[in-house]
């Protein structure tokens, strides 16, 4: 009897080491894969041999972990280029209308010529209020930011309020040879909606039209709500029609601009629960949104 105790006993012993081996050696193998996975800025994950349960509930654990640190060290990159490229292109933008202002400052000193005075006043006052522009819009974008809340909802009338926002870029439109073609269903879409927000919407998809246009503008809004603005913008590629959404993203061509607009009306559309997409095709920008009805 003695004996098979001690014959139970070694084996449980044994067991025992051999448990204790294979966490030794999971756990060697567990801080191996993770140093590696740090230091090599990788996507592999940590892997172990062994097929205990606890030990790969733990590894999983690891590697989920380890995926997340992953996904915020690339958007901390990201975002640093993105603020360091919007400093560098919003310090343009203002200092740009700055140097001119001051260069006719020291003009308007040197003369007494009142006509030359009006003139460079005028140059200065259309200077000055494209630094409003670009200080506004910026002020606008980092208060909207800081509000995580969905803004409140009330049934709107897409299309009455898309009508009401084309009339008031009517002027500004026809300045640049801009003819807008509407097609507004008669059928009424209600949508549960923030009107502001809506509005803001429109009014910076036509601004965008009055940046990138080469003199056309296509507007329509479907009996199924589809809210479509398209316009030849031979200046653009592909590529720079993807990018259009991101912050402080701007072309070259267009001017006064701190890349925001688009931004903000993803952000508005996304809060409101609809979609905003862009497609750039044979020359042809096309900005599709769309909200659910109820």
């Amino acid at each position: 009897m003695l004996y098979v105790v001690i014959i139970i006993l070694s084996m449980v012993i044994l067991a025992l080491i051999l448990k204790v081996y294979a966490l030794k050696k999971s756990s060697r193998e567990i801080a191996e894969g993770f140093k590696a996975r740090i230091r090599d800025d990788t996507n592999q994950p940590v892997f172990v041999s062994s097929r205990d349960k606890d030990i790969c509930a733990l590894v999983k654990s690891i590697n989920v972990q380890l995926g997340e640190l992953r996904r915020e060290q690339l958007e901390y990159r990201n975002g640093s280029r993105e603020l360091k490229t919007a400093v560098t292109n919003i310090s343009h933008d203002l200092r740009t209308p700055l140097t001119a202002i001051c260069g006719y400052l020291y003009m308007i000193k040197k003369t007494d010529d009142r006509g030359q005075i009006a003139g460079y006043l005028s140059v200065i006052e259309e200077r000055a209020e494209a630094m409003k522009q670009l200080t506004e819009e910026l002020f606008r974008y980092s208060v909207m930011i800081s509000e995580d809340e969905t803004p409140e909802l009330e049934e709107v009338n897409v299309g009455q309020l898309l009508e009401d926002s084309i009339m008031g870029y009517f002027g500004a439109l026809e300045e640049k040879g801009i003819v807008p073609d509407v097609n507004i269903t008669e059928s009424t879409v209600i949508r549960k909606l923030n009107k502001a927000c809506l509005s803001r919407i429109f009014a910076n998809l036509l601004n965008n039209a009055l940046k990138y246009s080469n003199g056309d503008l296509s507007i329509t809004l479907s009996d199924a709500g589809v809210i479509t603005f398209s316009n030849m913008a031979e200046e653009l590629s592909s590529v720079q029609a993807e990018q259009l959404f991101d912050r402080f993203y701007t072309v070259r061509a267009a001017r006064n601009s701190t890349g925001l607009g688009l931004s903000i009306s993803r952000t508005l559309v996304e809060r409101m629960g609809g979609t905003i997409t862009a497609e750039y095709d044979k020359g042809r920008l096309t900005i599709v949104i769309f909200f659910d009805a109820e």
